[in-house]
């Protein structure tokens, strides 16, 4: 049964924070499905190291191809959602998910794991477009904004939520003895041994989420009348689609810019492909990376809103560089923790691991960074768009992530493997010493991203300087229009 949504009842009714139940099923849905991709996400580099058996190198290169295909398929998964409904699509979806982290918990093999991974994009593809869909369809242009605020704030409810409980699940598994409930959950999975093996429940805690969103889609959602993809309001089938992403690249201006703000995400993306393995291996088991990750969506949402309100007037290119000046700090405070002097520094009332410390004041220059990036770009992005094609163009503006992330995954690899070994990997009988030389210049990893970021940075002002000069010679047939 179809919930209809009376828009002219939204807009007298636009004062308010009123929706169809509809909305609110999708954005805790979102909220679920969050929680479970990020529990899995913030530990799948370390995982697929420690427990699999893959090495840095060849995690780097798995992890870099689920982040691409993460971010590239959404754009095409939407054509199947309108095709068969959005309720079939999301049970569909979060079962694939659900059998998608099962496996990648209860299996832990290589074949396994990469086959794991294929359902786990796959059922991703389909939720992003359909969850956001809904949200579109159950608003008008009246409160679309404070819809998309909402969805936004579930999105990072559950981001947080989703890593603030993994670290206490791999900590409870990790000391668990011989007798009780986690014992129990223990002999389930043939009593598990080696590194690692207490992520293999961070997973199925994941696999639980995904399988409560499916429940919640099944007995509550309701398809909201005439419901159709955001990214796919003009009934494009996937040949079209890809047709235009072609075209879409045609526009150099366009293409340039994903490229370019490609490097902003390689950074970015560390939180995930260096930071976890980095915390382990510099400082302990005993380290939180979910706790501290949760620094970035905690300083985008208090931050995003004054940011957006300040360069409101700005010039996209303007607010990108200012991104761009500060993403390059992120890497280079950790990179300089070792400069300080001391392994803890104290905070008045406790002290904390000079690295952590680090960390945390590097993910804070991220979040603000990221403020300064994303609306002005997203801005950017929907003036590329032909007339009628604004929603699929957004769809592709997200392509800079698939290739940021690709490639900050790819060189993480290479990069830990070098500077920052898998301890199980090294030679047996060395002494503290000798192990302790091979993590001596573990930092110059950070040094390498900080450097990406200023090339990120010089691309785009050589990018402002040609499209300025171009503009400047169209001035008289634009009247003056700055384009960018």
């Amino acid at each position: 049964m179809a919930v209809h949504y009376d828009s002219a009842a939204a807009s007298a009714s636009k004062g308010t924070w009123k929706f169809p139940r509809t909305f609110w099923f999708a954005n805790l849905i979102e909220l679920f499905e969050r929680a479970a991709y990020y529990g899995c996400f913030i530990f799948l580099a370390v995982y697929l190291t420690s427990r699999i058996g893959f090495t840095d190198k060849e995690t780097g290169l798995i992890t870099g191809i689920f982040s691409f295909l993460l971010y590239l398929m959404p754009t095409f998964m939407g054509t199947l959602a309108d095709k068969i409904g959005f309720r079939k699509s999301l049970c569909a979806a979060f079962l694939l998910l659900t059998c998608g982290y099962a496996v990648l918990g209860a299996v832990p093999t290589k074949s396994a794991a990469v086959f794991a991974l294929l359902i786990i994009v796959s059922g991703a593809a389909i939720v992003k477009p359909v969850v956001s869909g809904t949200v579109a369809k159950c608003s008008d242009e009246a409160n679309r904004a404070r819809a998309f605020s909402l969805f936004y704030w579930a999105v990072n409810i559950g981001a947080f939520s989703g890593k603030s409980f993994v670290d206490p699940i791999r900590q409870a598994f990790a000391n668990a003895g011989d007798s009780g409930a986690l014992a129990y959950l223990k002999q389930m999975l043939g009593n598990p041994a080696g590194n690692g093996w207490e992520l293999q429940f961070v997973n199925l805690y994941a696999a639980c989420m995904a399988f409560a969103a499916f429940l919640l889609t099944f007995f509550a959602y309701r398809e909201v009348a005439g419901q159709k993809n955001h990214l796919k309001a003009s009934g494009k089938n996937m040949r079209e689609i890809a047709l235009a992403l072609g075209k879409a690249f045609t526009n150099w201006r366009f293409a340039c810019l994903i490229i370019i703000t490609g490097f902003f995400w390689a950074i970015q993306g560390q939180l995930y492909a260096t930071m976890p393995k980095y915390l382990f291996r510099m400082v302990g088991l005993s380290s939180k990376p979910g706790w501290i990750a949760n620094v970035n969506p905690f300083v985008v949402v208090l931050c995003v809103i004054p940011i957006t309100q300040m360069v409101r007037f700005w010039r996209p290119v303007n607010s990108i560089a200012v991104s761009f000046l500060i993403i390059p700090l992120s890497a280079l405070s950790v990179a300089l923790a070792p400069m300080i002097g001391v392994k803890e520094v104290f905070l008045g009332t406790f002290s904390v691991n000079t690295i952590i410390l680090m960390m945390i004041i590097g993910i804070m220059f991220q979040g603000l960074a990221e403020c300064f990036l994303s609306p002005k770009y997203l801005e950017y992005a929907s003036k590329q768009a032909p007339a009628g094609e604004t929603g699929l163009y957004m769809g592709f503006a997200h392509l800079n992530s698939a290739f940021g992330w690709f490639f900050g995954f790819v060189i993480s690899g290479i990069l830990l493997d070098k500077w920052c070994p898998d301890p199980a990997r090294l030679p047996i009988g060395l002494s503290e010493a000798a192990r302790g030389a091979f993590y001596a210049h573990a930092h110059y990893i950070w040094y390498v991203f900080t450097g990406i970021g200023l090339l990120g940075f010089a691309l785009l002002m050589a990018f402002r300087f040609v499209t300025d000069r171009l503009d400047r010679g169209t001035t008289a047939k634009t009247a003056g229009t700055v384009l960018f």
